[in-house]
């Protein structure tokens, strides 16, 4: 840090703040002289968005707090206040709702963009784990603000997704009351979860995305060939492939954000349930814990691992699937140890693994919202062991494996999968078993001995720099 000496003191008031607070440097080492590489593409727009939508959130969030009510008895009456006699508030509340959604859209697209590009990889590990660790805090923001209204769907997905909590062996049921602070979702749980809304996790996901940002600036920006900038320099210590972020980025950075707010006012202002995707059509309907809705499912951003919960009947295992499939998303940098980053250069069969990963993830987050039926169970669990298959595969292409080593491997995946299957067959299913069972083996059978007996799993020369 630099010391303040009366020689450094520079004229005028920025002279004179800057002087006792580096802001000017500190523009320059994150804006105007943090060099990025000149390969940026459109996946790298989410970041930015994703920080302009924390702002309106909290923004709206501050002025919705002014109006609501954190009591079971009025919570309800003051949103609707708040949509029809609160000047704009109407504005406010679809901003804030139509807000939630967004993040998670750009989220995804942001994390999506790191599985493609190898943004997870060393030396950005970090910047992996404090960007899964902002996706559970925004998880937990969600589900806290999602019981907030008081309405009907509010009530009881917050009553399934606690009681997930009991599931927990031997201290299940005290974890629950804690949660709730009362036998029952009631007013003490509508207390604490506003508190924890508006202030206690709002604050972490701050935190965590200066952190986010401080390892980002750290180690530099990653880019769609996967080349590390900062091993070319000139004289000057210059990265070669890289520009200054500002004027370059910002400015495509103000066209990104453009297009997003348009897309944001046309939902606002025109579609902000989008079909009771964004709001539930049963949320419109007072709590009311005597009245069950025919169909409970939580907010369109939670189904994915919905899904995964609802494949397996036992509640405890389901709840225990649920949360390894967050788990795992912690330990991808090591998972994928390929030195090679960007899927430019990858193989064949990890292109075809990770659109299959993808287009699952998309199924199970529609068979969330569905209704559920035999055929919708059984393909939420083979969509949740391709999931789980994705990771297994990621691992599999870290490095060329022996002929030997592939055999035991594959069968390994094989009986994992069919154990499950075996267990719980029976003469009424046993045709949607074998054949879902089926389906799984030969993907499995046909990405594991591929790299044997064909060249999709070659990979391209990555080069030394971005322009040649």
């Amino acid at each position: 840090m630099s010391e303040y000496n009366e020689k450094s003191e520079g004229t005028g008031v920025i002279g004179w703040v800057d002087a006792r607070l580096p802001i000017l440097s500190f523009i320059k080492n994150h804006l105007t002289h943090y060099y990025t590489p000149k390969n940026f593409n459109f996946w790298y727009f989410f970041g930015s968005l994703a920080f302009l939508i924390l702002f309106l959130q909290i923004f709206t969030g501050i002025f919705l707090a002014m109006h609501y009510k954190p009591d079971a008895k009025l919570a309800f009456d003051s949103v609707e206040f708040i949509m029809r006699d609160v000047n704009l508030g109407w504005l406010i509340r679809y901003m804030h709702s139509t807000g939630a959604s967004a993040f998670f859209i750009v989220v995804y697209l942001h994390m999506f963009r790191a599985l493609m590009y190898g943004s997870f990889k060393k030396p950005r590990e970090l910047i992996w784990l404090f960007g899964v660790f902002i996706y559970v805090a925004l998880m937990a923001e969600a589900f806290m603000g999602y019981l907030l209204p008081w309405g009907q769907m509010s009530y009881w997905g917050a009553q399934v997704i606690i009681n997930l909590f009991t599931t927990i062996p031997f201290v299940g049921p005290e974890i629950g009351i804690w949660i709730r602070g009362d036998f029952a979702i009631s007013d003490p749980t509508l207390t604490r979860f506003y508190a924890l809304h508006i202030v206690a996790v709002p604050m972490v996901i701050l935190l965590l995305v200066i952190l986010h940002l401080s390892a980002l600036h750290t180690v530099g920006s990653n880019n769609p060939d996967g080349v590390e900038i900062k091993k070319n320099k000139d004289e000057n210590g210059v990265p070669l492939d890289g520009i200054p972020f500002h004027p370059y980025y910002t400015v495509k950075d103000f066209v990104g954000i453009g297009v997003f707010l348009f897309l944001f006012a046309i939902t606002v202002f025109y579609v902000p349930e989008m079909g009771g995707y964004f709001l539930e059509h049963a949320n419109f309907i007072p709590a009311n814990p005597l009245v069950t809705p025919d169909h409970i499912a939580p907010v369109w951003y939670f189904t994915p691992f919905y899904s995964i919960l609802r494949a397996i009947p036992d509640p405890a295992y389901g709840a225990l699937a649920m949360a390894l499939s967050i788990v795992v998303l912690f330990f991808l940098p090591w998972i994928d140890s390929n030195p090679i980053k960007s899927i430019r250069y990858r193989s064949t069969l990890f292109k075809i693994n990770l659109f299959v990963f993808v287009t699952g993830f998309l199924i199970l987050g529609y068979l969330g919202v569905k209704s559920p039926t035999p055929l919708y169970n059984a393909l939420a669990l083979r969509f949740s062991e391709m999931y789980f298959i994705f990771f297994a595969f990621l691992y599999f292409y870290s490095y060329a494996r022996a002929s030997t080593y592939t055999f035991i491997y594959s069968g390994i995946l094989i009986f994992l999968i069919a154990i499950y299957d075996i267990l719980r067959i029976n003469s009424d299913n046993y045709i949607m078993v074998l054949t879902g069972l089926a389906l799984v083996c030969l993907f499995v059978l046909f990405m594991t001995l591929a790299p044997l007996y064909s060249n999709l799993n070659v990979e391209k020369e990555v080069p030394d720099r971005i322009t040649g």
